[in-house]
């Protein structure tokens, strides 16, 4: 095991969709076996949305508590593949240092920085509320990272901002308090398919855009289908494509779950105009089927109770890492002697 340590965190947003299993959490299995990694279920990141003016509506919608979508999440990771005997995997607010981290960094960060954070400013625009929380949610995100002193991150380009943010607060820290304590961080850009909305696929694939917007990781097959079979195939192609971009998500979903024969043979079939929408639809169902069969399985055995366990041990272990962290951080910081 490399002594190089990774971080990374989801929001217990619900259930996991097959964009987050290709684009991020298959990444996050592989380089199990090659770093140290902590993996985290960002319940304090969540709730960013819990407050705002669509919460009622928000939380009956979903119908669970925090604690129950959080307890779901870490299901479906471990189903995913995630290994408590070889990552560390916890909720976040199980592990209270982290949030005290982040009132040091920031008091550490620059208010021009955070305004600067493009998904702080699309956010911002969309709503007439905004939370100081949805502001200042990188710096709990660069405390998340820095509390395990963590050097890689497995990220796609879109949270790569995010990650110059945790790297200048580090660096600030470590100027102010004259040591190098904090390493740099650094992201792990392994590769992640973008995989786009079967029912716009303009848009990447997002469950806030609704239920036929994507196909869930434990969804039954008869509701993938569902959605697949309704999926838009030929909206015309625009200068320099080749193929529509409906079509284009289809073969990128078949070329991720089928074998390479078959999406030649369908690639082959649109360059000559033989290909029937319908046919390419039943082959990604039915390959979406096969490839997500284990980890459905898996999940169906896992009980909460299990869960649960693994859980509290991964807050053990995490917790460990954060206390020594925390103690040499407010040493260095001057706070929290004892009494005179």
């Amino acid at each position: 095991m490399s002594t190089v340590r990774v971080f990374s965190g989801i929001q217990p947003s619900g259930e996991l969709h097959i964009g987050n299993w290709f684009g991020a959490i298959q990444n996050w299995v592989q380089v199990q076996d090659e770093y140290d990694c902590i993996y985290c279920v960002v319940d304090y990141h969540a709730i960013t949305d819990q407050f705002g003016p669509e919460a009622k509506r928000y939380r009956t919608a979903q119908g669970e508590s925090m604690a129950e979508r959080s307890l779901r999440m870490a299901g479906d990771l471990i189903a995913c593949g995630i290994d408590p005997q070889k990552s560390i995997l916890f909720v976040q607010s199980h592990v209270p240092e982290h949030t005290e981290l982040a009132w040091i960094f920031s008091c550490i960060a620059s208010y021009g920085d955070l305004q600067r954070m493009t998904q702080f400013k699309d956010k911002s625009d969309r709503s007439a509320y905004v939370s100081v929380g949805l502001f200042s949610y990188p710096v709990l995100q660069a405390a998340d990272i820095l509390l395990y002193r963590a050097s890689r991150v497995p990220v796609g380009e879109d949270q790569v901002q995010h990650l110059e943010l945790a790297r200048r607060i580090g660096r600030r820290f470590n100027s102010l308090v004259g040591v190098e304590y904090f390493p740099e961080v650094e992201p792990l850009l392994t590769e992640g398919k973008r995989i786009m909305s079967p029912a716009d696929p303009a848009q990447k694939m997002s469950k806030s855009l609704g239920p036929k917007h994507y196909i869930g990781l434990m969804e039954d097959p008869k509701e993938s289908w569902k959605k697949i079979r309704s999926a838009v195939t030929d909206v015309g192609l625009e200068a320099g494509q080749s193929m529509s971009p409906g079509v284009a998500n289809l073969i990128d979903l078949l070329r991720l779950s089928a074998p390479a024969e078959v999406v030649e043979e369908f690639v082959a079939r649109h360059a000559t105009g033989e290909l029937l929408y319908g046919d390419l639809k039943k082959a990604v169902a039915e390959s979406l089927e096969t490839a997500l069969a284990s980890i459905r399985e898996r999940r169906a055995q896992l009980g909460d109770a299990e869960v649960r366990e693994i859980l509290k041990e991964g807050a053990k272990k995490a917790s460990a890492i954060a206390r020594e962290t925390m103690a040499e951080v407010r040493d260095l910081v001057g706070v929290g002697g004892a009494a005179s």
